[in-house]
């Protein structure tokens, strides 16, 4: 398998690679990680079952998405393919370091930048892609509150009953959340998607780095709202943002909204304590 990668590596880049040093590094809960050297240069693969090639497929879109845009910087994907039963994607290598109150307003204002980068009128995306291991689906809707309230919300809430989560009615909560966002017409932003502490770091060099995206095009409060959800980013990140798109009065409000998504992927990835707590965000709907 190593030595298929390997020859895949050396014909996307038109150099030749072997393979001197293979390590395992951390891939996230739901892939295998790798960083493959040779010679001067270095690479990260991350594997999966040869089943979840569209998974890494969509990545390497949504890499090559963002950094086309120009505003943030992401892993460089070099491609994808399959070999001896498994699914790979290719990225180069990046060193991190600890990132410098500088960092971290950079990341915020990049950031900002990305979201305001031209697009669709329509919310939603080229393909359905996944968060986590999850099925996300990306159906191209005009209007945001039935998008989020079908394809965010209603989707999870469906597959979280199917899997033994006790919740109110699909239904009501679906017309709960249209409702809370009827007056809200957000313009759509390309998003990172899956934006918690652990898919953002700074480069030894001190450069912001957001990777793993879960993208598609969406209000663009649904990714500060993640950054908030598992302990949030640091302060001088939310005055970068702020010093170049300021947020709107009524984002307080919606937050818990739109982190009711991602708990309710949490049950459905881990369950445990995540059923209750996305019960009662729900209860305070």
């Amino acid at each position: 398998m190593w030595d298929q990668i390997a020859k895949e590596i050396s014909t996307w880049t038109g150099e030749p690679f072997q393979i001197g040093d293979r390590t395992s590094v951390g891939g996230g809960c739901i892939n295998q990680g790798y960083c493959l050297r040779g010679g001067n240069v270095a690479y990260f693969i991350k594997l999966n079952s040869a089943t979840q090639i569209e998974m890494f497929e969509a990545e390497a879109l949504a890499l090559n998405q963002m950094a086309a845009t120009g505003t943030i910087r992401v892993p460089k994907p070099l491609g994808v393919g399959v070999a001896g039963g498994s699914s790979y994607i290719v990225m180069e290598w990046l060193a991190f370091g600890r990132g410098t109150s500088q960092s971290w307003e950079k990341m915020g204002r990049d950031l900002a930048a990305l979201h305001r980068a031209s697009g669709p009128g329509q919310f939603g995306w080229d393909r359905n892609n996944t968060i986590g291991s999850t099925p996300q689906v990306n159906d191209w809707t005009d209007n945001w509150a039935d998008f989020f309230a079908e394809h965010r919300i209603g989707f999870q809430l469906r597959l979280a009953k199917r899997r033994g989560g006790n919740f109110p009615d699909t239904g009501q909560v679906i017309a709960k959340v249209r409702d809370i966002l009827s007056d809200w017409q957000p313009s759509p932003s390309l998003l990172h998607g899956d934006l918690w502490s652990g898919n953002a770091a700074c480069t030894v060099a001190g450069e912001p780095v957001i990777l793993d995206p879960a993208t598609y095009w969406g209000d663009r409060e649904a990714d500060i709202a993640m950054t908030e959800l598992f302990g949030g980013f640091p302060a001088h990140f939310y005055s970068g943002y702020e010093a170049v798109w300021p947020l709107d009065s009524g984002y307080r409000q919606r937050k818990p909204l739109y982190n009711l998504y991602h708990i309710l992927n949490h049950f459905n990835l881990f369950g445990g304590g995540y059923g209750s707590q996305a019960a009662r965000m729900i209860e305070q709907l």
